[in-house]
This record gives structure tokens, sequence and C-alpha cells, in this order.
């Protein structure tokens, strides 16, 4: 792939480099199975979210952070305050949702958690 813009030797690495990127069998299979996505992918972004296995201690430090932030907010009327917990309080009712799901499924919160 010469473009007759580089000097002799600086083309000869080029090419040499081009070479032994070709003969990569592990980058070319990474390439290959590489494709050209436009937007967010809803089943990946499905398959992640039902991954979601969250901790009991997880979900009692976010609990405790919104409540901090909602009686921040109720005392101060900060809007930063409010819209963190607006933010915030949808994923910790989820995440305490699938929590307990999983306890329920298993008869109980596991030791240590």
């Amino acid at each position: 792939m010469s473009l007759g813009l580089l000097p002799e030797h600086e083309q000869h690495i080029l090419d040499e480099i081009e070479r032994s990127l070709r003969r990569d069998r592990r980058l070319n299979r990474l390439l290959r199975g590489r494709r050209a996505r436009r937007g967010p992918d809803p089943k990946r972004f499905a398959a992640r979210v039902a991954r979601c296995d969250p901790r009991g201690r997880t979900v009692a430090l976010l609990t405790v952070v919104s409540v901090a932030l909602m009686v921040t907010g109720l005392v101060t009327s900060a809007p930063w305050a409010i819209w963190t917990f607006a933010v915030l309080w949808p994923v910790v009712v989820f995440l305490g949702f699938r929590l307990l799901s999983r306890w329920s499924g298993s008869g109980g919160p596991p030791e240590g958690s």
C-alpha cells in the first residue's frame, strides 16, 4: 500500500507492520466479529438488566444515601438534592426488588450479604 508520500525506510516499516497485522489471526477474528450498530441495542440492554445481581450491602447503602438526599431536599429545597434523589430512588427500588426476588427464590438472605 505504497502512497509515495513517505521516505523509503518509513514506507518499509509501515509495510512490515501491515504484513504482521494481516497475519494476526486473533486480530482478524476480533475485527470480523464486530458489527456496526447504529444505536442502543434493546436486546443487549435487557440481557444486562436480567443479569443484575445486587448485594444486600449495596442496596442498604443506596437506600441510606437516598433517604439522606430526600431529607436534604425537604429541609433545604436544594434542586440538586431533589433531582439526585429523583434519579437514584427508582434505581434503589429496582435493585431492592431484584434482591428480594432473589432472596425469596432461595429461601432467605444468604449469610454475609
